[in-house]
């Protein structure tokens, strides 16, 4: 499908401005200045003009319908019926903003808040093997009718199709008005209410989600899941059930459910799915309630080992012999939500056998892993990372896990714990690999003691992977090319694609994958470290001895028709 087939709107915007202008919804000058803003900021000028209320929701129904010869319908006093809800599903009336409006034999007639959404028009021909008639709406009453089956209880969340039986979730015991302590016991032990926090909970499982938010805001409760690094929202629960779904959630955790007023921190764990799943919770006290953020980590989702991370070959290589060292500090770096505990717990699996001694040191333990003895750090009584790491070395053991170098005192103890016959593993939050030997020696670390102990430091992100299903060959854009200061012959000879969206994915992709940047230390090198080179200095020296970079890694994944251009220079763009 072209682009043109995608947004069909975008190439005849001319004739409907000719209609907003002849029915006088908007003044000449008014529509001129919305075009410059809508092409300046890539949104079609239709959904600039709406959103930003230049012209009126009704009146751009109009103009469309016209434009389309579609016919137009008000929805204003509108209420879907249970036998159409029965044959279009709610998530796809979400996905889509469409509506049900009638059915007659093999006929179903919808409403539509976009017109051109002709994706919409297919998926539903497809999922409901009727001939569908569609009809230009207004989005904000489509927008209406879905808030309002939203909020419409355990019927809005379609508890029984997510929630086949009460015990699918098992848990492994480990509004502003006023409630009283037993009536929030009460409402949070409700049967609605535990279907519906086990229906959240399954619901994230099922779409691997690595996050769910529950947001409140004034007139509802937002649900949201990170799904591949993106936040997609969900039907939420109801508002009249916030602080029922919020108690019920602080009774898992073991957390007070009496106190509103500051952050709490907890955690269970539920059996799902065929899975055992940890969950952090994290609270936060808002303007219109407690915002709830719960992070899975799912122990199955491992890789066993580093060959399971589908790494390229040189960062692999690289990385195991990293670990195949006797002793030395290995430096993984990155941004938050990059996957550097996912490849430090790889690299301890691959390392996890018999004759060695692991230990690591963690803030706060993430995955519990067989065989491995786990200390969780806890500053409020005095066990900092460079206290535990004291104590650790003190355990007589081989491998040493450092959750994150965050001051001097830790940064010389595992240093020193390097030279002395360790083999160290810890994390750092730096732009680069080679960044991480600057920021080291800016701490107060020594340069000869960081030259003779450092294996490597690696820099990693998380790429998003086009879907196998739906992704389709296209042309490079030459204005990102420029925009990004990309060689014009950098893609030479490539086929690169573009994501597409179809109902196995997420707007086109599905998966994450990683993408490293290894920083192997030789003579080289380690001299340059000891001769006191900046981060560039480094880089250079680092790329003339072999190392590739983030922006050459992610390139790399752009020519296997892996990713997108543009989601690989979302998280190499920078580098």
């Amino acid at each position: 499908m072209s682009e043109t087939d995608q947004h069909p709107g975008a190439t005849h915007s001319g004739q409907i401005k000719e209609i907003l202008l002849r029915r006088g919804s908007i003044t000449p000058d008014l529509l001129a200045e919305a075009e410059r803003e809508a092409l300046k900021t890539g949104v079609r000028l239709e959904k600039y003009l709406t959103g930003k209320h230049r012209v009126a929701p009704v009146e751009m129904t109009l103009a469309l319908a016209e434009y389309l010869r579609m016919p137009p319908i008000g929805l204003a006093h509108f209420s879907v019926g249970k036998e159409l809800m029965d044959v279009v599903p709610q998530d796809m009336m979400q996905r889509h903003k469409v509506v049900p409006v009638a059915r007659l034999g093999r006929t179903l007639t919808v409403a539509l808040g976009d017109p051109f959404d002709l994706a919409a028009i297919d998926e539903l021909t497809a999922s409901t093997g009727l001939r569908i008639v569609p009809l230009a709406a207004p989005a904000p009453d489509i927008q209406a009718i879905l808030e309002r089956l939203a909020s419409d209880g355990t019927k809005g969340l379609d508890l029984d199709a997510l929630m086949k039986e009460e015990g699918e979730v098992q848990v492994v015991e480990g509004g502003e008005e006023e409630q009283s302590l037993d009536e929030m016991l009460a409402s949070a032990e409700g049967a609605p209410v535990i279907r519906m926090v086990n229906m959240i909970l399954v619901e994230a499982l099922r779409t691997g989600a690595s996050d769910i938010h529950i947001e409140p805001m004034e007139k509802k409760v937002r649900l949201r899941y990170r799904i591949d690094g993106d936040l997609v929202e969900k039907p939420g629960p109801p508002k009249g059930l916030q602080n029922a779904v919020l108690s019920r959630i602080k009774i898992l955790s073991d957390l007070n459910i009496a106190e509103h007023r500051v952050p709490q921190d907890g955690r269970f764990n539920i059996k799902a799915l065929g899975k055992e799943v940890d969950l952090r919770v994290s609270i936060l006290p808002t303007v219109f309630g407690e915002k709830v953020v719960m992070r899975t980590l799912d122990k199955s989702s491992l890789a066993p080992s580093l060959g399971a991370l589908g790494l390229d070959p040189v960062a692999e290589n690289a990385m195991r012999y990293g670990i195949s060292q006797p002793h030395g500090i290995i430096l993984v770096t990155g941004p938050t939500g990059s996957g550097k505990t996912t490849t430090l717990y790889s690299c301890l699996q691959e390392l996890n056998t018999e004759d060695v001694n692991i230990i690591t040191c963690e803030d706060p333990v993430e995955y519990q892993l067989a065989g491995i003895n786990q200390v969780q750090v806890n500053a409020k009584v005095g066990l900092t990372f460079a206290a535990a790491l004291r104590s650790v070395l003190r355990q007589d053991p081989d491998i040493v896990l450092v959750g994150e170098i965050r001051d001097a005192e830790t940064a010389q103890i595992a240093l020193r714990a390097a030279l002395t016959g360790h083999l160290v593993l810890s994390t750092l939050h730096t732009n680069d690999a080679p960044g991480a030997v600057t920021r080291l020696i800016d701490m107060g670390v020594e340069p000869f003691m960081l030259g003779s102990s450092l294996i490597l430091a690696q820099a990693q992100r998380l790429y998003r992977k086009l879907c196998s299903a739906c992704k389709r060959p296209t042309e490079i854009d030459p204005e990102i090319l420029k925009n990004n200061h990309i060689d014009p012959h950098e893609l030479d000879g490539a086929t690169v694609y573009k994501a597409v969206g179809c109902p196995r994915c997420n707007k086109g992709y599905k998966g994450r994958g990683a993408i490293m940047e290894v920083f192997l230390i030789n003579d080289a090198i380690r001299q340059g470290i000891m001769k006191g080179l900046n981060s560039s200095e480094l880089h250079a020296l680092g790329e003339k001895n072999g190392m590739v970079s983030l922006k050459q890694a992610g390139f790399a994944r752009v020519k296997e028709g892996l990713t997108t251009l543009e989601a690989a220079l979302e998280v190499t763009g920078g580098e």
